[in-house]
């Protein structure tokens, strides 16, 4: 096996990270999906869901525009495994209301390229604090 290229390794992953904003802020769930590896999850809210329930998750959330930094990526000695963290600006549609935070993210090379195993979201509240969010989205979708 040669020797992963560190910097494709980085431009494919800004790209998978790059789809999911511009999905999600499309709600195009069938390309949010692809960013993930089949058994991809996602956790905010109290929870971790997987990708069957994306639809659901998506149709109970604010709609807006997802605006993502440059994510710190760290690679593992294996050249399949990385992590990272990315922040996060998301600003809802009708009132223009921000969320900020960030996700933490696992990484995983697959046949298909670079795709997002895990994502967990940490929301920065007004007060300082850093925290994953409230179970309040479960009372609005039925998984």
């Amino acid at each position: 096996m040669t020797k992963p290229n560190r910097i494709e390794d980085l431009v494919e992953i800004q790209q998978t990270l790059a789809r999911y904003a511009v999905t999600i802020t499309q709600g195009d769930i069938e390309g949010l999906v692809k960013v993930f590896t089949p058994d991809g999850t996602y956790s905010a809210f109290g929870d971790t869901f997987a990708l069957k329930d994306f639809p659901a998750l998506v149709a109970a959330a604010p709609k807006g525009l997802f605006l993502t930094g440059t994510p710190a990526i760290d690679f593992a000695d294996d050249g399949i495994n990385a992590t990272g963290t990315q922040p996060l600006c998301f600003i809802e549609h009708s009132a223009h209301d921000m969320r900020i935070g960030y996700y933490r993210d696992t990484y995983l090379r697959t046949e298909d390229g670079w795709r997002l195993r895990t994502r967990s979201m940490t929301f920065i509240r007004r007060s300082g604090d850093h925290d994953h969010g409230i179970p309040h989205v479960i009372e609005r979708i039925n998984l």
